[in-house]
């Protein structure tokens, strides 16, 4: 059942901002559109509830709780970003906007080493989260699987880690410009 939950709640985030987006864009109501965008929260809200709802009822834990932790520490940590790079691109290719900077160089690793800190915030709600479903259930039985994702959260965190580290060291390059046509075939 949670793991039906957490495919419904991903989709409703992403009906959710596209119908904001839509709103604000397509039809010209920007206040649609926020309403429609603050709802992406309440989902994650909506999870959270599901999750508790299930285990303080007499569920076991699976790793569909521990996934559910995670999507909610990085929903809330990540966001904000995710809207703001969606309505971007959206804005951009219905709204004539401009198009999204590619970064490069020092500017990407900056956003790597940002990276890193929103990780640790995703990670860091997503343990606090687990740990309180194991505290409010207190049965070391039926939480035993929620255990082995304090684990996984510090592979997370050290891969982000690892990859801002890569790029501090090898930053990235701007694309090669293509050679200009010489209209000579």
């Amino acid at each position: 059942m949670i793991l039906l939950a957490i495919v419904l709640c991903e989709v409703a985030f992403w009906v959710a901002i596209v119908a904001g987006l839509t709103a604000r864009y397509l039809l010209r109501s920007p206040r649609l559109g926020g309403t429609l965008l603050i709802l992406a929260p309440v989902i994650d809200a909506v999870l959270l509830a599901l999750v508790a709802v299930d285990l303080l009822g007499g569920g076991t834990a699976s790793w569909h709780h521990g996934l559910a932790a995670i999507y909610i520490g990085v929903s809330i940590a990540y966001g904000k970003r995710m809207v703001a790079w969606a309505d971007a691109h959206f804005q951009h290719r219905f709204a004539g906007g401009p198009a999204p900077e590619r970064l490069t160089g020092s500017r990407y690793t900056i956003k790597c080493w940002r990276d890193v800190l929103l990780t640790a915030l995703a990670v860091g709600i997503a343990a606090g989260t687990l740990g309180a479903i194991i505290l409010l259930v207190n049965d070391a039985e039926r939480t035993a699987a929620l255990s082995d994702f304090f684990r996984i959260l510090s592979i997370i965190f050290a891969i982000d880690f690892l990859w801002a580290v890569s790029y501090t060291i090898w930053p990235k390059k701007a694309p090669r410009a293509l050679p200009a046509a010489t209209g000579r075939r």
